[in-house]
Parts: C-alpha cells; sequence; structure tokens
C-alpha cells in the first residue's frame, strides 16, 4: 500500500503551499517513511537504519551486473500442473501476474567487475521463491553451462523451500542440483553464493549451503525449518536472532555478512581472486 504526505513545495517559501509525495514504503525496524526515489537510490535500504527491504530478481541484476552484460536463459521455461494439485493453476496465474515472471529464478550469463560468470537470481514474489521442477531445471542448466564453460557461478536465493504443489518432483531438485553443483566442483570452478531473506527449506538444505563462499545479508532469515515450527517441535523457547545471518555467521554457516551498497564490489573482487586462468 501506498502512502501520501504533504511536504512544503519550497522551505524557503513561507506561504503554506505544499505537494503531495508519494511514501513507497514503510521502513519495518524504525518505522521511517521513504519514497521510491530513496528507496532505489540507496539500494533499496532504509536510510536512518539500513534495513534491508525485499528486491526482486531484476532489481538484484541490475544492481549486481556490468552494464548490458547480462543475456537472460531458458527465459521460456514455465511450470504446469504436472501432479493437478487443486488450484495450482490459478496460484501460477497469479505468481506471474505478481512477479512479472514466468518461474521463481531467473538465469543467465553477465559480468561482474568484469568477470564473466553464469548468474541465477532468485525472485521472492514468485510463490515466495518457492523451488518447483522448473526453477530446478532451470539452476541445473546453469550450473551445467559454466561447467562446460569453465566459468564461475554467482547464485542470489530467497526461498521458502521446495514448492509443495510438485509434491517429489519438486523434493527431487534438491539432489539435481546437488548433482550440477558437484560437477562443477570436480572442474575446479567457483561457486559463490549471497543468500537474502529469506532462504529457507530445502533451497538452504540443499544448493544453497553447498557453496564455496557463503555470503549473506543482515539480518536475513536463513535455515531449514522456521524458529516458529522449532519451537512448537522442541517446546522450549529459541534464543534471540536465531537463524538470521548474525547467529549463522556465528556458528560458522555463513562466511560473511555484506550490507548490500557493498555487494558487487566484494563479489567482484573474490571472482578476480579465484579468476581461473585464460577465462576472460
Amino acid at each position: 500500500m501506498n502512502f501520501k504526505i504533504l511536504k512544503p513545495k519550497n522551505a524557503l517559501e513561507g506561504h503554506a503551499e505544499f505537494i503531495e509525495q508519494e511514501i513507497a514504503a514503510i521502513c519495518k525496524k524504525c518505522e521511517r517513511q521513504l519514497t521510491a526515489d530513496q528507496l532505489e537510490a540507496n539500494l533499496y535500504t532504509c536510510l536512518a537504519c539500513r534495513y534491508h527491504f525485499k528486491m526482486n530478481a531484476r532489481q538484484r541484476i541490475h544492481m549486481m551486473v556490468d552494464a548490458d552484460s547480462f543475456i537472460e536463459h531458458d527465459a521460456e521455461l514455465s511450470p504446469s500442473n504436472v501432479l493437478g494439485f487443486p488450484g495450482y493453476d490459478e496460484k501460477l496465474a497469479a505468481a506471474k501476474r505478481q512477479s512479472a515472471e514466468k518461474d521463481s529464478v531467473v538465469c543467465g550469463e553477465c559480468a561482474i567487475g568484469g568477470c564473466r560468470v553464469v548468474l541465477f537470481v532468485m525472485e521472492p514474489n514468485f510463490m515466495m521463491g518457492s523451488m518447483g521442477t522448473i526453477c530446478g531445471e532451470k539452476v541445473t542448466r546453469a550450473f551445467e553451462l559454466a561447467a562446460e564453460q569453465g566459468l564461475p557461478v554467482v547464485g542470489v536465493t530467497a526461498s521458502g523451500g521446495a514448492r509443495m504443489q510438485e509434491g517429489i518432483l519438486s523434493l527431487m531438485q534438491m539432489a539435481k542440483i546437488s548433482g550440477a553443483v558437484k560437477r562443477h566442483n570436480d572442474a575446479g570452478l567457483l561457486f559463490l553464493c549471497l543468500l537474502t531473506d529469506p532462504t529457507t527449506g530445502g533451497v538452504t538444505a540443499s544448493f544453497a549451503m553447498e557453496a564455496d563462499v557463503i555470503l549473506a545479508e543482515p539480518q536475513a532469515l536463513i535455515g531449514f525449518a522456521g524458529p516458529r515450527v522449532i519451537e512448537q517441535t522442541i517446546r522450549k523457547k529459541l534464543p534471540n536472532g536465531f537463524q538470521r545471518a548474525e547467529f549463522q555467521l556465528e556458528h560458522g554457516f555463513v562466511d560473511a555478512i555484506v550490507e548490500r551498497k557493498r555487494q558487487k564490489r566484494s563479489i567482484a573482487r573474490l571472482l578476480q581472486m579465484h579468476k581461473k586462468e585464460g577465462v576472460v
């Protein structure tokens, strides 16, 4: 929902002339009101407290890759209701309208800091970034292409886990992608993954945590089952910040927490450090 506030047209003018300025978001952490221009200019982080708002896949690609270098692959692939799950066709149609994407991941080739990479970025606005058969196929193809061309893979995850409407076909994507990650790794190639809020379920239990270098955004929720499910299961109160990026860093599951304004520079530096000879 958009909110509107009134502000003086010119702070130097003494009369009560006002214009309307739309508020695009209110920070969940400090409740600061932010306009769309402020959000975009600050990479969708709060000006006051640095809270990281969610970004869609295209926004992240625009932020991370070198200008005009992204070439999308497998854009035509789209999921279908192969199991005849009740209501799934309607959910898919709604997800496509909401996200303007055909599925929950965007894949392609690009350059980051001058280094060629294969990139996949998950789309949180498509059924919470859930992993179905098409998502699994696209990510698998991304690793296979990278292995063939001797390129590193950079991934950005945002997911609620495996997509329940596709049942075992969704769960098998965990093993399918993991196999592709292993073959890519056996070729001596780098896999770098950035975990964003949230990265949970089958995505965390497979390829998200199989990267050579694992980065995370501040306060990102990272885990398998959610905190509420765990508390209900073990019937104990969990510690403050449980499963947040800072907790995972402290316990060795994440290599570094990187704020959004430093992500492209940090990823580019890591790619340069691991650059293979002969790869432009």
